[in-house]
């Protein structure tokens, strides 16, 4: 059996999933997630997996996660030994990240039963299977009427969708964690793809809709706002980004899954060049290849 454990928003739910699934694929194994460590998180919309994409898969009880962790299968405990400091305190059947680049002892030498707990924020870890990572990742929310009209504008012309993530990027706690992007790099990136495709139309995503279009410019004509999903459907501006053309994206997993699960080979994909802050880990190996990272 093979565990892993889930939390964050919906991009860290689905590179958690990601790392799991493939894993269970090259060891042939059930997997299991388990979301306990949603009870009274108040980030983000919760456990998503099921209802955006319709992913039956069993969640992991007590005593699974006992069978394999032992002590350490509390909620509470298993968030505080996902500490560096404390990753010394697990079992063998534990496979807990040590480091935020791609690891690749982590897949190479594990063996069942396994619990996994970590971000695992890169292609590396599943690349052998993306068929089936994008298969799995098939939207099964309805789209909104707002939407498809959106979704019929980028049908029309060549399309690249423009990400703007703020939100719990500018809090005290993250200050220095996230590098701030800022309208410069957006106006470079939307540059980059309209020397390539001159006919190109960009729109933009944000959680912070009032910035965005105060900073992110464009010819007029070629730029569209797309700021009508919150809450709950937010997830339809991921499978959006993801039905344009090319993409533009911020230091933001979101983004980052909304440009992947578009699978044509002719996509341009422009990520910042600094994900991380100064106080932020190695992100090496988070921006798959063939994407552009713009120089600072």
């Amino acid at each position: 059996m093979i565990i892993s454990n889930l939390i964050g928003g919906l991009g860290n739910q689905m590179f958690q999933y990601a790392m799991g699934r493939a894993l269970s694929q090259r060891l042939g194994s059930e997997m299991r997630v388990a979301t306990d460590m949603f009870d009274g998180y108040s980030l983000h919309n919760g456990y998503e997996l099921e209802r955006v994409f319709g992913i039956e898969i069993a969640q992991a009880n007590p005593s699974e996660l006992t069978s394999l962790v032992g002590w350490r299968a509390g909620r509470k405990v298993r968030h505080l030994l996902g500490r560096p400091l404390f990753k010394g305190l697990w079992n063998r059947h534990a496979l807990v990240e040590r480091f935020f680049h791609f690891d690749p002892s982590m897949p190479e030498n594990a063996s069942l039963p396994i619990y996994l707990h970590g971000y695992w924020q890169s292609e590396k870890y599943f690349s052998d299977y993306k068929d089936l990572i994008r298969s799995d990742f098939d939207f099964v929310v309805p789209w909104g009427r707002e939407d498809l009209a959106v979704l019929k504008m980028m049908r029309e012309a060549p399309s690249a969708s423009v990400h703007v993530r703020r939100g719990d990027y500018l809090s005290k706690k993250n200050s220095g964690y996230f590098s701030r992007i800022e309208p410069e790099y957006y106006k470079k990136a939307m540059e980059v793809i309209r020397r390539q495709v001159p006919a190109v139309r960009f729109f933009i995503f944000s959680d912070d809709p009032q910035w965005a279009a105060q900073n992110i410019m464009g010819n007029g004509a070629d730029l569209f706002h797309v700021f009508h999903n919150r809450g709950l459907n937010a997830c339809n501006d991921m499978r959006l980004i993801a039905s344009a053309d090319h993409h533009v994206i911020a230091n933001s997993t979101f983004s980052w899954w909304g440009a992947w699960l578009n699978p044509s080979p002719e996509k341009m994909v422009v990520a910042p060049s600094c994900w991380f802050g100064d106080k932020g880990p190695s992100d090496r190996d988070l921006i798959p290849d063939g994407w552009y990272r713009l120089p600072s």
